[in-house]
């Protein structure tokens, strides 16, 4: 059996391509693909040529990126991260045939799954599985987030995911999917007020459609904020700030917003630099936190009680709240797998917008 991926073989030049499947190994499964979110962020990336793999070496060792070898040269195969597939073959009892699973193994049409080092999901009956693409990988991005704040305000004594929100004013700074899902979260999780401030009147749109406040992010949000919010005298701002886009004057903007000793927790993924985050302003004066929260790592002491599991479950539990409204306002562009190569290049191009684009692998479609 072969599958069909996407490849990208240079900057701008996206194409598909076959692969001849692997056998299925005592203990893997096999899945055909239904759904694959496209992450407008960490793959464009890769079509843009900017990603910092493409251009230095990563030493996992050191956690260092030094002058080298490239870590990642063209073609690129195997991105993507939001898979949703059909077990079709099994040589375990782990997963049944027809079972579907949210994992993270790249845009392609079938998946032979390593049971040694694949990760999988159940999804279960009651989500509609467009939704699973959010359960393996992005919907944990998000609440890893929140679990950053909680820790940030509780230590290891956290004990729910909202323990960094609720009852407080919470600040996200980017209306794309990260910043949606992660104000979903906060909403979900009883804050006081959530705010999402973006540059775009359409995503800022989508953020009220789902619960949220919004600021444009042009008229000086943080004045507006700092006159509503008020903590005490001297003492005025967001109590946290969730940052979920990749551009330095949105990691300047989210400082700007918070309150003295505020954190502001950082999602974004960044591949420029960052002059315009002027660190002797607001981060020095107001004694600002920075922690960066990557779905790599939960905080330190909390690894046993939060890992992915979890907050895969945690995302679940959310799409069953309010799965509806992000399918209908956050789900933009559902394509065919054929029409990856376009979709991919012209959102690199700007020639298209969308805010979660969607390939849908139709098998019937397929072999007719």
């Amino acid at each position: 059996m072969s599958t069909t991926l996407v490849s990208i073989e240079a900057p701008g030049e996206v194409r598909l391509v076959e692969e001849k499947s692997p056998d299925v190994p005592e203990g893997g499964f096999m899945v055909e693909t239904v759904y694959s979110g496209v992450s407008a962020g960490t793959e464009l990336t890769y079509v843009k040529g900017t990603n910092p793999y493409l251009h230095s070496s990563w030493d996992p060792a050191l956690g260092l990126f030094t002058e080298g070898v490239p870590s990642v040269a063209y073609p690129v195969r195997g991105i993507g991260y939001m898979q949703v597939g059909r077990v079709v073959e099994a040589c375990t009892r782990a997963v049944a045939v027809g079972t579907l699973v949210a994992m993270c193994y790249g845009h392609r049409t079938a998946y032979v799954a390593d049971p040694v080092t694949d990760r999988f999901v159940l999804v279960p009956d009651d989500l509609d599985p467009l939704l699973g693409v959010y359960v393996a990988h992005m919907g944990p991005i998000c609440a890893n987030g929140l679990l950053h704040a909680a820790h940030d305000l509780h230590g290891p004594a956290v004990r729910d995911l909202g323990d960094g929100v609720r009852g407080r004013r919470i600040a996200v700074v980017g209306a794309g999917v990260v910043g949606l899902l992660t104000a979903s979260f906060a909403l979900s999780a009883g804050a006081a007020e959530v705010v999402v401030v973006d540059e775009t009147l359409e995503r800022l749109a989508v953020a009220e459609a789902l619960g949220a406040n919004v600021l444009v992010a042009g008229d000086d949000p943080a004045v507006v904020l700092k006159r509503r919010w008020r903590h005490g005298q001297k003492d005025r701002g967001a109590d946290v700030v969730f940052q979920c886009r990749g551009q330095c004057r949105a990691l300047a903007l989210g400082l700007r917003l918070l309150r003295p000793q505020g954190t502001l927790v950082d999602l974004a993924f960044y591949t420029q630099g960052a002059h315009e985050v002027r660190l002797g302003e607001e981060f020095h004066h107001n004694g600002l936190s920075l922690r960066c929260a990557q779905i790599g790592r939960v905080p330190r002491g909390l690894a046993h009680a939060w890992d992915k599991e979890r907050l895969s479950h945690e995302t679940i539990l959310l799409l069953r709240e309010r799965g509806r409204l992000l399918q209908d306002h956050v789900i933009t562009d559902v394509v065919g797998f054929s029409e990856a190569p376009r979709l991919l290049s012209d959102l690199a191009a700007r020639r298209r917008q969308a805010l979660q684009a969607v390939l849908r692998h139709d098998v019937e479609d397929e072999s007719r």
